[in-house]
C-alpha cells in the first residue's frame, strides 16, 4: 500500500464527525491536509477551506488558493431525518440531494482542474442505501444515488480512481451527547453481529485505504459491524 507522505489530501466535510478522523488519519499518515466545511474548527495544523455545497455559485474563489490535490475525500452531507413515505417531507428530501449529491457534483467539477492525473476520489454513502427498513428511505435513495454516481465516474475519469465508503452506525456527535447518547448507541451496538458500533477512526483508516490503494476504483467498501447481514 503506497503512504500518502507529501500528497495534498481534501478532505470536504474535515471539519467535524467522520471527516476529522480522515483529517487526523491522513496527517499521521505524513499528507498535507486541506479542510473544507461549513463550520468547526480544524485539526492543528491543518488549513481550513471555507465551502457550503449549497453554494456551488461561490466555489470558483472558495478553492482558488488550493494546490494540486493528490486526493479528495467526501463526507459532508445535509441531515436529513427517517420518516415514513407516506410523511416524507419532499423539500427535507430535496435539500439532501441539493447538497450531498448535487452539491457533491458540483464542487468535483470545480475541483477538475486541479486534480492531479493519478488522484483519487473518496465519496460517502451509507448502508442504507442496500439494506431496506420502514424510515430508510430519504437516506437510502441518496445513498444508493451516491453510490451509481461513484462507480460511473470511475469509469468516465480514470485513470484517476473513484471510490465509494458506505459506513454503518458511527459514534459521532450526530447521536447527541453524553448518557443519552451513549445508552442510544449501546442499544444499537447490542443488535448489531459486531456487538459494537463503528467508531470514526476506524472508518478513517478504511479511506485511507482507498486513497493509497492503485487497483482498488468502482469500489464500494463497507463498515457497518454485520448490519447488512
Amino acid at each position: 500500500m503506497n503512504t500518502l507522505a507529501g500528497k495534498n489530501v481534501l478532505v470536504v466535510g474535515g471539519t467535524q464527525g467522520i471527516g476529522a478522523a480522515v483529517v487526523q488519519a491522513a496527517l499521521a499518515a505524513g499528507a498535507t491536509v486541506f479542510a473544507a466545511g461549513r463550520s468547526g474548527s480544524a485539526v492543528p495544523g491543518v488549513k481550513t477551506v471555507a465551502v457550503d455545497l449549497a453554494s456551488p455559485a461561490q466555489f470558483a474563489s472558495q478553492l482558488a488558493t488550493l494546490p494540486q490535490l493528490d486526493h479528495v475525500v467526501f463526507t459532508a452531507g445535509a441531515r436529513i431525518g427517517s420518516p415514513r413515505f407516506a410523511e416524507a417531507d419532499l423539500a427535507e428530501w430535496r435539500l439532501g440531494f441539493e447538497v450531498k449529491f448535487f452539491g457533491t457534483i458540483a464542487l468535483l467539477q470545480a475541483l477538475l482542474p486541479k486534480l492531479a492525473d493519478d488522484a483519487s476520489i473518496v465519496l460517502t454513502s451509507g448502508m442504507l442505501s442496500r439494506k431496506a427498513t420502514v424510515g430508510g428511505i430519504t437516506k437510502a435513495t441518496l445513498n444508493a444515488a451516491t453510490e451509481a454516481l461513484g462507480r460511473n465516474l470511475a469509469k468516465e475519469l480514470a485513470p484517476r480512481r473513484v471510490n465509494v465508503v458506505s459506513p454503518g452506525v458511527t459514534s459521532t456527535d450526530i447521536w447527541g451527547s453524553g448518557s443519552a447518547r451513549d445508552d442510544k448507541l449501546a442499544g444499537i451496538a447490542g443488535n448489531l453481529p459486531a456487538g459494537k458500533v463503528v467508531q470514526p477512526a476506524d472508518l478513517a483508516q478504511l479511506y485511507l485505504l482507498a486513497l493509497t490503494q492503485p487497483a482498488m476504483t468502482g469500489s464500494i467498501l463497507d463498515l457497518e459491524a454485520g448490519a447488512l447481514l
